[in-house]
C-alpha cells in the first residue's frame, strides 16, 4: 500500500527544483520502465495497479484512483517508477551535437529518441535548456533517455576548449547536400525552436549549413527542430 510520504514524493519530483534536490525522476509505462531497468539507472521505487505485470520484488500496489492522481499523463498507464538520476560524464567523441536553449520538452524527448535510433549516445545542451528529466521529456523519449547521455554545460566554454571546427544550422546558408559529413570531426550546433542560435554562440561558429526548401512558393517558415535533427543525423551517420 502506498504511503502519504510516497505520494508526496511523486508529486514533488514533478517540479524541476525538487528533482534536482532529490536527484530522482519519474518514468511511466511498462515499455519505458523496462528500458530504464535494463540500463545503468538505479531504481528507487516502483508502483503499479497490477504488480504481477512487473516481474520484480517490492512493487508497491496502488489503486486506479491513486494512479490517476499521481500520473502526469492525460491517460495514465498502469505503472509508475522512480529512478535515481545518473551523474552525466562527458564522453570524448569525434563530433558533438549541441543544443542552444532548447525549451520544448516534447522536442527534446523526440530528439533523444532520434539520437538513440541513429546510434548517437550523447548530446550537449546549454544550461538554460529544458531539464531532460522533465516528465514530458522522459515520456516522449519512450525510454531512449536511458541510452543517451545528456550533458548540460556552458556551450561557449565547451566550444572554445574543444578546439574543433564548429558548424551552425541556419536558414539560407550552405545546403546540407553540398556538405560532406564523411568522417565528420567537429561540432554541430542547433538553436532554439523560436529564436535559433544565440548571438554570443554565433561568434564561435565558423560555417553554417541549411536544409533547403524544395517548394519555394508555398512551404512552412521552418522545420520542426526534431525533424531537422533527424535529417542532419542521417547525413552524419551515412544513411
Amino acid at each position: 500500500m502506498v504511503t502519504k510520504n510516497q505520494i508526496n514524493l511523486i508529486r514533488q519530483i514533478k517540479r524541476k527544483r525538487n528533482r534536482k534536490e532529490k536527484k530522482l525522476f519519474m518514468v511511466e509505462g511498462k515499455k519505458s520502465i523496462d528500458e530504464f531497468l535494463k540500463s545503468d539507472y538505479e531504481l528507487y521505487e516502483i508502483y503499479s495497479i497490477n504488480p504481477k505485470e512487473i516481474h520484480l520484488d517490492n512493487v508497491i500496489e496502488i489503486s486506479i484512483n491513486e494512479l490517476n492522481k499521481l500520473s502526469s499523463l492525460k491517460k495514465p498507464n498502469k505503472h509508475i517508477a522512480i529512478f535515481h538520476q545518473k551523474k552525466q560524464i562527458l564522453k570524448k567523441t569525434n563530433f558533438y551535437i549541441l543544443f542552444d536553449r532548447i525549451n520544448d520538452p516534447g522536442n527534446l524527448g523526440t530528439i533523444i529518441r532520434t539520437c538513440h535510433w541513429f546510434g548517437i549516445d550523447q548530446i550537449i545542451c546549454s544550461i538554460d535548456s529544458v531539464d531532460c528529466y522533465n516528465n514530458k521529456v522522459v515520456q516522449s523519449s519512450m525510454g531512449s533517455l536511458s541510452h543517451v547521455n545528456v550533458i548540460y554545460t556552458d556551450l561557449i566554454q565547451f566550444i572554445k576548449k574543444s578546439n574543433k571546427k564548429t558548424f551552425g544550422t541556419s536558414i539560407n546558408s550552405k545546403s546540407i547536400s553540398d556538405f560532406s559529413f564523411q568522417n565528420f570531426d567537429g561540432i554541430l550546433v542547433f538553436g532554439s525552436e523560436s529564436n535559433g542560435i544565440s548571438e554570443n554562440i554565433k561568434n564561435e561558429i565558423s560555417n553554417y549549413i541549411s536544409i533547403p526548401k524544395i517548394n519555394q512558393n508555398s512551404s512552412p517558415e521552418s522545420l520542426n527542430l526534431s525533424i531537422s535533427v533527424s535529417i542532419f543525423l542521417s547525413k552524419i551517420t551515412g544513411i
